[in-house]
């Protein structure tokens, strides 16, 4: 087995001091671009590798950024959470850091998992995301003054670093599309009255009618989970309205309900695109492939991915944020179906 590489072999190849390396290699210390170069040429010329774990006790960060999800069920895909994931990895490895993820939990019981993490010294902060009201989490991490960012809002009055979709201005962009198109009944599947993210996607709807002068009908607005047989269902109870009240168009608050939505016209023997146009939400990856293709509102989901734990490295860094709330505009995906 060969020998070790030290930091001083590093040093001495370099021409520069032990100190000077190690600084320069954790980030603590600027110096001349050409004296970085030498550093960085002579660790790769004698394949040096830190100790990390050393290099961890002696600064006591652990360089792991705890991230919790709901786990999706097992026959289906969660192509969002992928691209959410995929930038957040990205986005921490270039910073040094590594992500250390574990399973979401309900109520209280979440907020164990994020003690331990704390006392134990596994990681050194958090993105969160399934953000919803009066969050255990939220008060539980602003109560102990441990770095956090979510992907998501709460509580008005809570005061903490986040980055979100505008939910709100993509089904008013889609309101607003359809009525453009002639449409004036315009129905919204919806989420159950909990869910904060299905009641800022819904505001934007609302805005998006009174905008248009179009009077909302009680009819049109139904609430669900965000399954295909729950969007399915809830389509079909408004295909089955009087033709005097029977919507030409519907937004669903996400492209699996949307898929069920694009079921259910088929059932009924209308076209979709033409009898009933559809919109749903997230655009997903698939949804360009299904017949028709299916029009939806695109989170830039991995711009948030990427912009919460840029956000929480600068906070774990000591550097103060440019903006500690930062809200992204989803854009409205036109095909087919709509």
């Amino acid at each position: 087995m060969s020998p070790k590489v030290t930091l001083k072999a590093v040093a001495l190849r370099a021409g520069v001091s032990y100190q000077t390396v190690s600084k320069v290699l954790n980030g603590q210390l600027q110096v001349a671009p050409e004296t970085r170069q030498r550093i960085l040429e002579a660790v790769q010329a004698l394949g040096y590798r830190p100790n990390q774990i050393a290099r961890n006790m002696r600064v006591k960060r652990s360089f792991m950024i705890g991230y919790s999800w709901v786990q999706t069920s097992p026959n289906q895909v969660n192509h969002i959470l992928d691209q959410f994931l995929t930038s957040m990895v990205r986005e921490a490895e270039a910073a040094g850091y590594h992500l250390l993820p574990f399973p979401y939990r309900e109520g209280q019981e979440q907020v164990a998992d994020y003690r331990e993490l704390i006392d134990t010294g596994r990681v050194d902060g958090f993105v969160l995301t399934s953000v919803n009201y009066n969050d255990p989490r939220i008060h539980f991490l602003m109560e102990r003054g441990f770095p956090f960012v979510a992907f998501g809002r709460s509580n008005p009055e809570l005061d903490f670093p986040w980055v979100d979709v505008d939910g709100a201005d993509g089904t008013r962009q889609a309101v607003e599309y359809l009525f453009s198109r002639g449409h004036r009944r315009i129905a919204a599947l919806a989420w159950p009255e909990d869910s904060r993210v299905g009641n800022e996607r819904l505001q934007g709807y609302f805005q998006g009618l009174q905008s248009a002068g179009i009077e909302i009908c009680p009819a049109c607005l139904l609430r669900g989970e965000g399954t295909f047989d729950v969007g399915r269902e809830m389509t079909l109870r408004l295909l089955d309205l009087p033709a005097q009240n029977r919507p030409t168009a519907l937004i669903a608050l996400n492209d699996t309900m949307a898929i069920g939505a694009m079921y259910a016209a088929r059932e009924r023997g209308l076209e979709v695109g033409r009898d009933l146009a559809i919109i749903g939400f997230d655009d997903a990856p698939m949804v360009q492939y299904l017949y028709p293709p299916l029009s939806s509102i695109r989170q830039p989901i991995a711009e948030a991915g990427r912009k919460c734990v840029e956000m929480l490295v600068t906070c774990l860094e000591g550097k103060p944020l440019t903006e500690k709330q930062v809200l992204l505009t989803p854009r409205l995906i036109l095909r087919a179906s709509a």
